[in-house]
C-alpha cells in the first residue's frame, strides 16, 4: 500500500483538469496521483512539501510535481486567504507519440525532471497565461497549455525539489500516523518541541517515533523540524520588514546565534543577505 492516492477527473471537453481551489487555509492531506500537477500560488503563504523537500511558499510559488510524488502545502497560522491555480495532466494526456518528435525533445527533459518536482522562478506574465485557461475554447486551452509546458521546458531558473523521485510504501495507518505528526509539528514549531509530546500524538515512544519517522520521511524528526522553522523564516525575511531577531523567535529560535548557524547550514548563506537577494530577485521580477 501507499501515499493516499488522489483520483483527477477531467471534464468532458478537455483531456486534463484545471481548477482554482479557494480556501480559508491549505491543510491538504500528503497525497500523490498519477498525473503530473503544475501548481501556481496566488494568495497565502505557508510551507511546502514535495517528497523529502520542505521549503516555504507564497503568492507567485509555481511548482510542476511528477507523477507518483507525494506533496501536500501546510499554511501559515493566521495567513489569511488561500488561492492556487492549479492543473493536472497525464505524460500522455496529447497522445503517446508527442513527446517522442525531437521538436518535443526539451519537453519530455521537462517531464522526467518533474519526476522529484521542479520549482519555477515566479513571472507575472505565465500567471496571466495560467489564468486564461479557465476561458478559452477547449482546443485554445489545450493548445496553451501546451505552449505554457513548452516555454518551462526552457525556463533555466527550474530547480529540483525533492532528492528522490515516486511515493514511499506506506499502509493506510502509517501515512495517518505521519500526517498526525506533521500537522503537530507545523503548528508546534514556534514554541520548543519535545520529542514525548510529538511521540503522543502517534501513540509511539519517543524511540519508536524516531525510527518510525526517518523510515517513512528519509530524515530525522529534529531535521524536518529545522527544516520547518527555516522555511518559516525564509517566508518572513522575503516577505516582510521585520527585524532578523523577530523572526528568529517567530520561527522557533529564541537564541539568535542559533537561528544563524542553522540558517546557514541548511541555505548556504547569511539570513542577511538571503533577504538582500530575495528583495533583489523581488526588483526584477516585478
Amino acid at each position: 500500500m501507499r501515499a493516499e492516492r488522489e483520483h483527477v477527473t477531467v471534464a468532458p471537453d478537455v483531456s486534463w483538469h484545471y481548477h482554482v481551489w479557494r480556501a480559508a487555509e491549505f491543510r491538504i492531506p500528503w497525497h500523490y496521483h498519477p498525473e503530473l500537477e503544475l501548481a501556481l500560488i496566488t494568495e497565502g503563504s505557508g510551507t511546502r512539501i514535495v517528497g523529502d523537500s520542505v521549503e516555504s511558499y507564497r503568492p507567485g510559488d509555481l511548482t510542476l510535481i511528477g507523477a507518483e510524488l507525494p506533496h501536500t502545502y501546510l499554511a501559515a497560522p493566521g495567513g489569511g486567504e488561500h488561492e492556487a491555480i492549479v492543473v493536472q495532466f497525464r505524460r500522455d494526456f496529447l497522445g503517446s507519440q508527442l513527446l517522442t518528435h525531437p521538436e518535443f525533445a526539451g519537453l519530455a527533459r521537462l517531464l522526467d525532471r518533474a519526476a522529484r518536482g521542479l520549482w519555477f522562478e515566479p513571472e507575472p506574465r505565465l500567471a496571466a497565461r495560467l489564468w486564461a485557461l479557465a476561458t478559452a475554447p477547449p482546443p485554445e486551452r489545450t493548445l496553451e497549455l501546451l505552449g505554457l509546458l513548452v516555454r518551462l521546458a526552457g525556463d533555466q531558473s527550474a530547480r529540483v525539489l525533492a532528492t528522490a523521485p515516486g511515493a514511499p510504501r506506506l499502509s493506510g495507518p502509517a501515512r495517518r500516523r505521519i500526517e498526525a505528526v506533521c500537522s503537530y509539528l507545523q503548528a508546534a514549531y514556534p514554541q520548543p518541541v519535545r520529542l514525548a509530546d510529538v511521540a503522543a500524538v502517534a501513540h509511539l515512544t519517543p524511540a519508536a517515533l524516531s525510527r518510525f519517522f526517518r523510515r517513512a520521511l528519509g530524515r530525522t524528526l529534529t531535521d524536518y523540524l529545522t527544516e520547518l522553522r527555516i522555511a518559516e523564516a525564509c517566508r518572513l525575511l522575503t516577505g516582510t520588514e521585520l527585524p532578523i531577531a523577530t523572526i528568529a523567535a517567530r520561527s522557533g529560535y529564541p537564541n539568535l546565534a542559533n537561528f544563524h548557524r542553522r540558517f546557514r547550514a541548511l541555505k548556504g548563506t547569511s539570513p542577511r543577505a538571503y533577504r538582500r537577494a530575495g528583495t533583489r530577485d523581488a526588483d526584477r521580477r516585478y
